[in-house]
């Protein structure tokens, strides 16, 4: 019987179809994003009914007791981080999709964990979609990552790449990148929205058939959004992004999907002339070049999933020659800070509408937790006011709009990270005080109100 083909436009940065071509996407609002495609497909066999490539997961219904359970294995990196981030290790027969920006050392990540896993006796395939062999020969070079375990291929077309792994039977596979993949039934070109979800389903039915932990490298678009439908992040068991500016020598790999684990904690990296290397304690790199009594610089204490971390948060406060003043944020929620410096002006009597604002974290973390917004309003405070905070303060707690400080989460973990790192005076919530177990060689204080915080600092 012939093949049934149909042409429809769909939107390549959703993956919204439309029989006719419109200006703009109905269901995520971007303009000139809509492209025809052509599908084709064969027709539906009523004797069957199987979906294409499911064949192999005929069964039957069973009561969810009566399923046995192995003790869940983990396959480790040797990469402590990136475990961490994955949550202890790689469970087999997972779809792991990693994204980020172009340059940002996806690929090197990749190398150098199928390396570890080579260590270890793990036959591994890498497979290039933008790199030729000798390419990724000469990169593992510089990278020190070559081990007779590691096999590498330039394949796109998914047929010989799902045979490949048949044949050779990998440990773990990586696909970089799911954009370059191609499948010879869909005649959209690489890339497009058709071809990688088309892609990712079959990798995805293969790693659970196989049991063969599955990586995607992804490109991500301007809006930092991993490239393609928002179904290949649903598809998938864990989504990683791989943050940090190139200009900067930080990576922080973060979990916003996880299966497996927890979707709060960070692996910190260094990029170096060897590829990455693990930074063991974050605080002392992000604090190494702090200034010394410089006014609007303060150091809090984040949470990341299960440990803390201490950051430096620079403000700078300057008057204004334009009718609305200038709110530039980075690392930080720009709403959050402009709800803050609101409470601090009706609150505190500070004349920031008057003022740029202009905030950063330093080292390039991205923070987004409340309970930083009391660093936040100090290190306002401490620009506009032209007064430093002491060296060896941390300030830490949630700020309501009425201008209370409420309690936080895993005070006790914050304190005893900053009693390492060496600061004697710590500000906390007043309600969490009332909680803290006595604490040694450092000083707490307790703040109710953001006013009786600037009293104590200033």
């Amino acid at each position: 019987m012939k093949k049934i083909s149909k042409t429809a436009f769909v939107c390549q940065s959703c993956g919204y179809q439309t029989p006719g071509w419109l200006g703009k996407c109905p269901d995520c609002g971007r303009w000139d994003t809509l492209v025809e495609e052509r599908f084709r497909k064969a027709p539906i066999q009523k004797s069957s009914g199987v979906a294409r490539g499911m064949s192999d997961f005929k069964s039957k219904p069973v009561p969810i007791d009566s399923i046995e359970l192995d003790p869940e294995e983990r396959i480790t990196t040797g990469i402590g981080e990136f475990d961490r981030v994955l949550g202890g290790g790689i469970v087999p027969g997972t779809l792991i999709l990693i994204g980020g920006d172009p340059g940002i050392g996806k690929s090197t990540l990749m190398l150098q964990a199928l390396y570890g896993l080579g260590k270890e006796g793990h036959t591994v395939l890498y497979v290039s979609g933008e790199e030729s062999a000798r390419q990724i020969r000469l990169r593992s070079n510089r990278l020190e990552t070559v081990s007779p375990n590691m096999l590498v291929v330039s394949e796109v077309d998914m047929e010989h790449i799902l045979s490949m792994v048949e044949t050779v039977k990998p440990g773990v596979l990586v696909i970089d990148s799911i954009q370059t993949m191609f499948n010879s039934d869909l005649s959209s070109a690489p890339g497009s929205v058709s071809q990688v979800r088309e892609s990712a389903m079959r990798l995805m039915l293969m790693a659970k058939r196989t049991n063969i932990p599955t990586f995607l490298v992804g490109h991500v678009t301007k809006e930092g959004a991993i490239a393609g439908p928002r179904l290949l992040e649903h598809m998938v068991d864990t989504v990683l992004y791989f943050e940090g500016d190139r200009s900067h020598v930080f990576r922080v790999l973060r979990a916003v999907k996880n299966r497996f684990g927890s979707t709060n904690e960070i692996g910190v990296f260094e990029m170096k002339e060897k590829g990455l290397e693990e930074v063991v304690n974050p605080s002392a790199v992000f604090l190494s070049e702090r200034p010394s009594n410089a006014p609007g610089s303060v150091v809090t204490a984040s949470m990341e999933g299960t440990r803390p971390i201490l950051i430096e948060l620079q403000a700078l406060a300057s008057s204004t020659n334009f009718g609305t003043p200038r709110r530039t944020i980075l690392g930080l929620d720009h709403n959050r800070v402009a709800l803050l410096a609101a409470v601090m002006e009706k609150k505190l009597g500070l004349h920031l509408m008057g003022h740029d604002i202009f905030m950063n974290v330093a080292g390039g973390v991205k923070v987004d937790e409340p309970a930083v917004d009391m660093g936040i309003v100090a290190a306002i405070a401490s620009s506009f006011l032209d007064r430093p905070i002491p060296d060896n303060n941390v300030i830490l707690g949630e700020v309501g709009l009425t201008g209370e400080v409420r309690a936080i989460s895993h005070v006790e973990i914050r304190v005893v990270e900053v009693k390492k790192m060496g600061f004697t005076k710590c500000f906390i919530p007043s309600s969490n005080l009332k909680r803290m177990i006595g604490a040694e060689d450092i000083e707490i204080v307790g703040i109710k109100t953001v006013s009786e915080a600037i009293e104590e600092l200033f």
